[in-house]
Formats: C-alpha cells, structure tokens, sequence
C-alpha cells in the first residue's frame, strides 16, 4: 500500500515500518507482514497521513452491437459506449482495454489498472485475441493459406493511404462450414483498426457477423450480452501471467 501510494521503493517502506515510522491506525507497527484495509485504516508515516491507492477493478463486458469502445462519443453525437452498461458500486473511472469496433460484439476488458490495459493492448506484448467470425459464402483453402501467412493491409494516417504493411500471422480454426456461410475462429496477436474484417473481405470473404470470445486466457462465458461481471483474481492473474510471459519470450514474433 505504501509503495502504490509512492512513498518509497517495497525495500525502503519495510525499512521504515522496522524503524518504528509507520502507524496504522495510532499504533506504531514494526513487525512484518501488516496488513491493512484499504479505505478503511488510517496510516501514516513520520505522523503524516497517507492517502490509500485506488483499488483495481477489471470487470469482463459482453459488448453489444452498435456499441463504441470508448469512455465518450464524439462532441455532438450520442451513441451508446461500453461504459453505459457497467455500473460498479465503487464508482472508480474505467476504461475499455483495446477496441472492439462499433458493430463487433464481444468481450471488452474494462480496469482502472494502467498498467496491465497497456500490456494486454500493445502489439509489443502479443497477447492473443480471439473472434467468431460468420462469413459469407464457403470459404476455400487457397482463401485460409493466404489469411495464415499474412494479408497486405493498407496503412493509413491523418486520413490518407500511405502504402500497405503485412499483417502478422494469424491462427484460423473454421468452427461451421455450410454452402452459404463460413464460421472461422481467428486468433491474432497484433490490434490494426478492423484487421478481421479487413483480412476477410480481402479475400472475398466479408464479415456478415463478429465476435471476440477470448483475450489471452480470459473466456467470454457466463455473461450474457449486454451484461458484466468482476474478474476472479485468478483470471486477473492469468493476464498478467500472459503479458509477462510474451514480454520474456522477446515479444510477439518470439511467442510465435
């Protein structure tokens, strides 16, 4: 509590509950461990109160269609964003890791927890999302060949096309093959504004219907669209396992 809160180094603020500077509320402390009730004990080191961290909250959303991954809509517009559906007792400010597109339905991870919103969302950590994707018509194998070993997609910044970059390889399972439609699971590692559908439509596949089911270890199960519940602290700690883990394997090109 007292590192989060800034004081000092894990190291230096055992040091200072040994030397007798620490209080918890009015009684000095100097045995290790303590343990405190965030938001509900006073501390104070050198007689100066210490104001508590904030608690992290990762709260697992199944997102809706036409639904933004945003805190806001643009100024003047009015559409409904993922923080619509989530009222926590806590009242803290969340935030959406990543993007799901406006009309993709899935799970959306929600925290106040900066740091690991920011392994889980950037490619640099490669942790892996996963979709159902439904598309039209039968797709063939020459189709998955060219997906798996990566479709040339357009760069484009400030409005304007400015060349084509490979996409990174991408993990495809076909779930439902019929004669009208195709079921693909696809698990990418890398987060380009709509890179499946994009993909898909590049080799005349298009996107009648798309959901993320998985990121990482986390599971779209047991909540209904629309609705949310709080991470276990064993899925939380599966994240971070899964970023860390990528993070020593030299990144997403050596977890692959």
């Amino acid at each position: 509590m007292l590192a989060h809160a800034g004081i000092a180094s894990r190291r230096a603020c055992e040091e200072l509950i040994a030397e007798g500077r620490v209080r918890v509320n009015g009684r000095v402390v100097r045995e290790l461990p303590v343990f405190v009730r965030l938001g509900e004990d006073t501390v104070e080191v050198d007689g100066t109160p210490v104001r508590s961290p904030e608690r992290h909250i990762y709260i697992l959303l199944n997102k809706p269609a036409k639904a933004l991954s945003a805190v806001a809509d643009e100024p003047g517009a009015a559409r409904r964003t993922v923080l619509d559906f989530v009222d926590h007792p806590s009242g803290v400010r969340l935030y959406p890791v990543g993007r799901l597109d406006y009309h993709t339905m899935g799970l959306v991870l929600l925290t106040n927890d900066g740091e690991l919103a920011n392994r889980l969302s950037h490619p640099r950590y490669g942790v892996a999302k996963t979709y159902h994707a439904v598309v039209k018509g039968r797709i063939d194998e020459d189709a998955l060949a060219r997906l798996e070993q990566g479709i040339y997609l357009a760069e484009r910044r400030e409005g304007r096309t400015v060349g084509a970059a490979r996409a990174s390889h991408v993990g495809l399972r076909i779930v439902k093959r019929d004669r009208d439609s195709t079921v693909l699971e696809v698990t990418l590692r890398e987060g380009r504004n709509r890179q499946v559908r994009r993909m898909l439509a590049a080799v005349g596949c298009p996107v009648k219907r798309l959901e993320r089911v998985a990121m990482g270890p986390l599971r779209l199960k047991g909540v209904a669209r629309g609705q949310w519940r709080e991470l276990t602290a064993a899925e939380v700690r599966a994240l971070r396992k899964a970023a860390t883990a990528v993070e020593r394997a030299g990144g997403p090109g050596g977890a692959a």
